[in-house]
């Protein structure tokens, strides 16, 4: 994720809508229906294209008991609720 982690904290309850959202240090957990996503992630150095920094989060997600049906839908809104900017 091209953010940093108080962005990416700000940004996830809107992400994952009226899902029940769990947060801890460096993770968190999302009740969807039956199932869950885990997330965690940690700061990277930015990514430096000659004088622009990019500050960088990797996240890992790990859906659990869901079908490919429902993660697809919840990452859907998702990804479209995360993408700042470009063109």
């Amino acid at each position: 994720m091209g953010c940093i982690e108080r962005e990416w904290l700000s940004w996830l309850p809107g992400a994952v809508r009226e899902h029940a959202l769990t947060l801890s240090t460096g993770q968190a957990e999302v009740a969807i229906g039956t199932g869950r996503l885990l997330l965690r992630w940690q700061t990277l150095p930015p990514r430096q294209i000659a004088l622009a920094r990019f500050p960088r989060l990797a996240v890992s997600f790990r859906f659990e008991d869901l079908d490919a049906a429902a993660r697809h839908s919840f990452m859907r809104y998702f990804d479209l609720y995360m993408q700042r900017g470009g063109g």
